[in-house]
């Protein structure tokens, strides 16, 4: 066992790796170490610092779910160049096997070039790779919903159609929160449907569940609930 992974073990706590075990039920629970994740973090911090970060970064793929997730972290912390981090995160996408790894990854460098992500995400949009489209949507959820928000953004969420329960999650989760952002242009995907009922509904139910939408709203959306054919 590396060094690494050992001292993943040291940290391991195994009743939250049981409770997380139920969260990814994808992921064999034997990938499980049981790292919490603020732990986690903070051992990237310090892992950042030591020759072994860099070469960990390489070692793909990886064999436990804290491995990729602590890859995830590293990424933010080791890399300032924009460029480079971008190359190092479509290095890793395909490695990328469950929803909480990637959505942990949210990089601060991303804020400061915002119209070059995009034309990342654009593409990332186009993947076959369950989280490759995934990290697009929650990338444009995350950065791209307030001073950055162009109304084209909602049809490129809109126009991913996918059987995979993470995908239409993840557009469902964009779009209750352009409800929350963006609502007057965001209803209008809801007033003329254009999405799955499924998803439909999810992002109605998900935006009813947020206190930042008035009651009045709240109750215009309960009307636009689809009835399952």
């Amino acid at each position: 066992m590396d060094t690494i992974v050992r001292e993943l073990f040291a940290m391991q706590d195994c009743r939250y790796r049981d409770f997380h075990a139920k969260l990814i039920p994808n992921i064999s629970p034997d990938k499980i170490i049981g790292v919490r994740t603020p732990e986690l973090r903070k051992y990237a911090r310090e892992l950042a610092k030591r020759p072994e970060a860099k070469a960990f970064l390489e070692e793909l793929p990886h064999t436990y779910y804290e491995e990729n997730n602590l890859h995830g972290f590293l990424l933010s912390i080791l890399y300032k160049d924009i460029d480079v981090l971008l190359e190092k995160t479509e290095q890793f996408l395909p490695y990328v096997d469950n929803w909480a790894t990637c959505d942990l990854m949210s990089p601060k460098l991303f804020k400061k070039h915002l119209p070059l992500v995009f034309t990342h995400i654009q593409n990332w949009l186009k993947s076959e790779h369950v989280y490759e489209v995934r990290f697009a949507l929650v990338t444009l959820l995350g950065f791209y919903l307030d001073d950055a928000f162009e109304s084209e953004m909602l049809q490129m969420a809109a126009d991913v159609h996918s059987e995979e329960y993470y995908i239409r999650m993840a557009v469902a989760w964009y779009f209750s929160m352009a409800l929350v952002k963006q609502y007057d242009e965001a209803v209008k995907y809801f007033e003329t449907p254009c999405m799955d009922i499924w998803t439909h509904n999810k992002a109605i139910q998900k935006a009813l569940e947020s206190y930042r939408i008035s009651a009045e709203r709240k109750e215009y959306l309960r009307s636009l609930k689809l009835k399952k054919q």
